[in-house]
């Protein structure tokens, strides 16, 4: 009878030094950017805020704005604020496609294995590829 029996796998937490060699699946990675682009958000807040406010203030201030991506503010280059507008972008797009994908397993309760993997891909894809064609824009590829 104890033969029969089986016993549960043991799961650890990994250890600090592992962190780079563990394998994350696509959600799990999916759910780290999601953090980091909202702190990415956060944080760059200041920097969205002026960005907004001297686009919309008056023609003056939007002509300012514009050289900005060219000529550069103060000690940063043009392309510098390039990347980090970039960065924002990327941040604004993987945050809102990670939330949507969150609140659609929410409503749904679908919370498979599969459709997890699959919609953790289609965030990841949707957000690189969004990000390289808005990129390609901002840096005059277009």
């Amino acid at each position: 009878m104890a033969d029969t029996i089986k016993q549960r796998p043991v799961y650890r937490n990994i250890h600090i030094a592992q962190i780079v060699s563990y394998r994350l699946p696509p959600s799990g990675i999916v759910s780290i950017l999601h953090r980091i682009s909202g702190a990415i958000l956060f944080f760059l807040l200041p920097f969205i805020i002026w960005m907004f406010d001297t686009s919309v203030s008056s023609e003056i201030s939007y002509e300012r704005f514009t050289s900005a991506f060219t000529a550069g503010v103060g000690l940063f280059p043009g392309w510098f604020i390039k990347l980090v507008a970039l960065a924002l972008i990327w941040g604004y797009l993987h945050h809102f496609f990670a939330g949507v994908r969150h609140l659609w397993m929410d409503m749904t309760h679908n919370t498979t294995k599969a459709f997890g993997r699959s919609s953790a891909l289609t965030v990841l894809a949707l957000g690189v590829v969004l990000t390289l064609v808005l990129g390609a824009k901002l840096f005059g590829a277009y």
